[in-house]
């Protein structure tokens, strides 16, 4: 893949934005390779994503923030820009389900996911040959009955990899508020049901209990509210009533691995806006 400058940004939508932008950057003679933009009607809000390719550009991402930054605060943006080439520091948690974690581990392994990740941290050890087969640290830290030292164990480790987006991969514990805070939108969960339907546990079985004709899966950012933080991905999966809750559970695993993967790679990629408790995902 070609290194390239993601620049990222919303604000209040007016006239004149892309052109001032593209201005900014055709000036340092930089070359647009992908432009995707969004307005929010209702809000009057727009999104813009660029990428450009960092070898036609002759400046640092410090000077390019310097010399951005009176235009930003022009047009009253909110922004980012990252290289492509360094890469997100990932951490995976999970618990006794396998399938979102080596799904992520063979894509990562196999390049097709760009990242790296740090280590894999679990509430139980049964995964710890399995993931230092892939020459990957694991942690296994138990839940002890006061939880907070369990999450203190967690958020040190975060801290000590330097961690810059968390994946819960089946990792089946309710995350403290001070964590979801201190983390906001870095920590990126799969809930196995198409929310906001069938919150909390056991999603499969309420699906049967309703007798729905469709199960899905949902991959979104954590917040304090429990399975009701912005929503990066979705997909669904039909069933019937032939179908028992085993037969439901078997087949929203492979719509969960998908999912989760997918918007992992969207928020690696930096194509996903948090905007109020929506996303926008520039695709």
């Amino acid at each position: 893949m070609n290194r390239h400058y993601r620049l990222v940004i919303s604000c209040p939508d007016q006239i004149g934005i892309v052109s001032k932008i593209s201005q900014f950057i055709a000036k340092h003679q930089g070359s647009i390779t992908e432009a995707n933009h969004h307005t929010d009607v209702q809000d009057n809000w727009f999104f813009m994503r660029h990428k450009i390719a960092a070898d036609t550009f002759p400046l640092s991402l410090e000077q390019f923030r310097q010399e951005f930054t009176p235009l930003a605060k022009e047009l009253n943006l909110d922004w980012s820009i990252t290289d492509s080439g360094v890469k997100n520091k990932v951490i995976l948690m999970c618990s006794k389900e396998s399938h979102c974690l080596v799904d992520i581990l063979n894509q990562w392994h196999s390049g097709d996911l760009d990242c790296d990740i740090s280590c894999v941290i679990s509430n139980h050890p049964d995964f710890s040959e399995l993931v230092k087969w892939y020459g990957i640290p694991y942690h296994h830290v138990p839940v002890t009955r006061d939880k907070s030292i369990h999450f203190n164990q967690i958020t040190e480790l975060i801290d000590k990899y330097d961690s810059d987006t968390v994946v819960l991969a089946r990792y089946m514990q309710i995350l403290p508020s001070n964590m979801c805070d201190r983390f906001h939108h870095q920590i990126i969960n799969i809930h196995h049901s198409f929310l906001p339907s069938f919150v909390g546990a056991k999603p499969y079985h309420q699906a049967y209990n309703r007798g729905v004709k469709l199960i899905g899966a949902t991959c979104h950012y954590v917040t304090q509210d429990l399975d009701e933080g912005p929503i990066i991905e979705q997909d669904v999966a039909r069933v019937s009533h032939r179908m028992t809750p085993q037969d439901m559970v078997r087949l929203g695993k492979d719509v969960e691995k998908r999912v989760l993967s997918n918007g992992l790679r969207m928020h690696l990629e930096g194509r996903v806006i948090v905007h109020d408790n929506k996303t926008i995902i520039l695709d």
